[in-house]
C-alpha cells in the first residue's frame, strides 16, 4: 500500500505541471480508446452482469452496473465534454498589492491526490478519472466488488492512453487492496492522500466518516422531497413528480417522500395515484392520504428511509412552514423541490431548506454534473465544506498565494 500511495504521489507532481493542451489531447484519446475498446468493456461487464444475477442483486443495483452501447458512448461523451471545460488550474483568483509593495496572486490548484470509493456504477471509473485528470490530480478509485471487471477494463484502458502518453499510469489508478481492510488502510494514509470522497450507501458513508484521517467529502444519501404547493399548476406537478420518482429510481437525486398541501390534496392526489399507478409505484401514505386515495400505510420510518426502488411516501401537510419543517427532519441536505406559481412561496421555500439544491418547478433528477454543465461529477456532496452538490473540476482545485516581491524584508 505505501509504495503505491508513493507513487500515486509522484504522479500528482507531473500532472500538477501539465499544460491545458497537453491534459485535454490526453482527455480526447481516452474518449476514442473506450469507444475502440467497446467490445471488450461490453464483454468484461457481462461477467459483472452474470455474477449480479446469480448474487440476486437488486433491480436498481443491476441497473447502475448494466453497461450497453449507449452507456459506453455516453461515458466517452462525458470525456470530451470535461476536456472543452475551461482549465481550472491556474486561474487568478483574486490579486493585490500588499502594503510591503510585493504582489500577492490568489490561484487555483490541484487537490493532489483523491481517493474516491464508490458502488456499482462503472462509469464513475470513466467520469472521476477524467475529472481529477483535468484538475491535475491523481485518481485513486476504489469500485465495488460487484463491478470489478467492468472497472478493471475502463481503467486499463484510460491507463494505456496515460502510457502512450509519456504520463505514470498511476495517475489513474484502481486501489489495489479492494477489501475492507484494503480501505481501512486508505482512508488513514493522510500522509500520501490529500482527500476522500466515498459515494454509496449509508453505512459506507458512516464507516468512511467515522475512521478517516484523511479529509472526507460525503457523498451522503439522497432523501429527496418535493412540496406541492396549493398554488401550483397540477399539470406541471403531475409531470415533475412522476420524472422525479420514475425515471430512475436508484438515483440519489430520485424523489423519495412527495409532500401535498391539505388545501389541494383532495384535488391532485386521486389524479398522482393513477399516475404512479402506471408506473407501478408503490405508494405509502399517511392517515390524511389514506383518506383520499387507497395506499398502504408510511410509518415514521418510511420518511427516514431513501428507497432507491419504485416506492413513494406521500404526506399530506398544512403549508409551506410544515413542509419546510418536515424537509429539516427528514431530508439529507442533497435536493428538495417545491411546485408553485407564487413567486413569495416559491423564495421562502428556496431560502429556507438547508440543502445543496433546492429546485422551483423542476424534477430533483437533474441533480447531476452532466445536467449542470459540468461534464459529469466525482460525486454529490452533501457537505457544506469545502463543496457542495455536483462536485465537477472546480471543485477538485483549492489555492495558493504567490507572492512576487524586490527583495522586501519585515
Amino acid at each position: 500500500m505505501e509504495k503505491f500511495l508513493q507513487e500515486s504521489k509522484a504522479s500528482s507532481r507531473v500532472l500538477s505541471t501539465l499544460s491545458s493542451r497537453e491534459k485535454n489531447i490526453v482527455l480526447k484519446t481516452m474518449a476514442q480508446g473506450l469507444r475502440e475498446n467497446k467490445v471488450n468493456i461490453l464483454q468484461a461487464n457481462a461477467i459483472d452482469m452474470q455474477l449480479a444475477e446469480e448474487n440476486n442483486l437488486t433491480l436498481a443495483l443491476k441497473d447502475r452496473l448494466f453497461l450497453d452501447d449507449i452507456r459506453v458512448e455516453a461515458m466517452a461523451v462525458a470525456i470530451e465534454e470535461i476536456a472543452s471545460l475551461k482549465e481550472p488550474v491556474g486561474r487568478v483568483l483574486d490579486g493585490w498589492y500588499a502594503d510591503a509593495g510585493f504582489k500577492i496572486e490568489k490561484v487555483s490548484v490541484p487537490i493532489g491526490v483523491i481517493g474516491v470509493i464508490y458502488e456499482s456504477r462503472p462509469n464513475v471509473t470513466a467520469d472521476v478519472g477524467a475529472l481529477c485528470f483535468k484538475s491535475g490530480n491523481v485518481a485513486i478509485l476504489k469500485g465495488g466488488k460487484e463491478a470489478e471487471h467492468s472497472n478493471r477494463a475502463i481503467a486499463s484502458i484510460l491507463q494505456d492512453v496515460l502510457e502512450a502518453n509519456n504520463l505514470p499510469k498511476g495517475a489513474i489508478s484502481l486501489l489495489p487492496d479492494s477489501s475492507r481492510e484494503g480501505v481501512a488502510k486508505l482512508i488513514k494514509q493522510d500522509r500520501y492522500v490529500d482527500l476522500i470522497v466515498p459515494r454509496g450507501g449509508e453505512a459506507l458513508i458512516k464507516y468512511v466518516s467515522s475512521n478517516a484521517t484523511v479529509p472526507v467529502v460525503k457523498h451522503d444519501k439522497g432523501l429527496c422531497h418535493t412540496y406541492i404547493d396549493e398554488d401550483a399548476d397540477f399539470d406541471k406537478a403531475l409531470a415533475v413528480v412522476v420524472n422525479a420518482k420514475c425515471r430512475r429510481t436508484g438515483i440519489c437525486g430520485a424523489l423519495e417522500t412527495l409532500l401535498v398541501d391539505t388545501t389541494v390534496a383532495k384535488d391532485i392526489l386521486p389524479t398522482i395515484k393513477e399516475a404512479y399507478d402506471a408506473q407501478n409505484t408503490e405508494i405509502r401514505g399517511c392517515l390524511k392520504t389514506q383518506e383520499i386515495i387507497e395506499v398502504n400505510p408510511a410509518t415514521i420510518e418510511d420518511y427516514d428511509t431513501e428507497y432507491l426502488d419504485n416506492i413513494l411516501s406521500v404526506k399530506v401537510v398544512d403549508g409551506v412552514e410544515e413542509a419546510i419543517e418536515h424537509i429539516s427532519k427528514y431530508g439529507s441536505g442533497h435536493s428538495e423541490a417545491i411546485i408553485t406559481e407564487n413567486y413569495t412561496t416559491a423564495e421562502h421555500f428556496l431560502n429556507s431548506v438547508d440543502a445543496a439544491c433546492v429546485y422551483l418547478n423542476a424534477s430533483t433528477q437533474f441533480t447531476d454534473g452532466g445536467e449542470f454543465g459540468f461534464g459529469a461529477e466525482v460525486g454529490i456532496s452533501t457537505n457544506k465544506l469545502h463543496a457542495r452538490g455536483p462536485m465537477g473540476v472546480s471543485e477538485l482545485t483549492t489555492y495558493k498565494y504567490k507572492i512576487y516581491g524586490h527583495g522586501e524584508v519585515r
